[in-house]
């Protein structure tokens, strides 16, 4: 980053495999609540066909704990 931007390091991106049709409601949520129990901090960024969540790194292997334990899948 060129210097003088203000930037926050150390975020991973988990990608949600979509596409997922809009009339599927949910998804998102079944994600984050996992994380949100284990108050893995999150930021959530949505695009056309897919979802992205990021966490920080030091929080990426209970964020996989959490979410293996409730049948997500890398």
């Amino acid at each position: 980053m060129p210097e003088g931007i203000r930037v926050e390091r150390g975020w991973v991106a988990l990608k949600l495999e979509g596409p997922f049709p809009f009339s599927m409601t949910g998804v998102l949520a079944s994600f984050l609540q996992p994380l949100a129990e284990k108050k893995i901090p999150i930021f959530a960024v949505s695009t056309f066909d897919t979802d992205y969540v990021l966490v920080k790194h030091k929080d990426l292997e209970r964020a996989k704990k959490a979410l293996g334990a409730t049948g997500h899948h890398e």
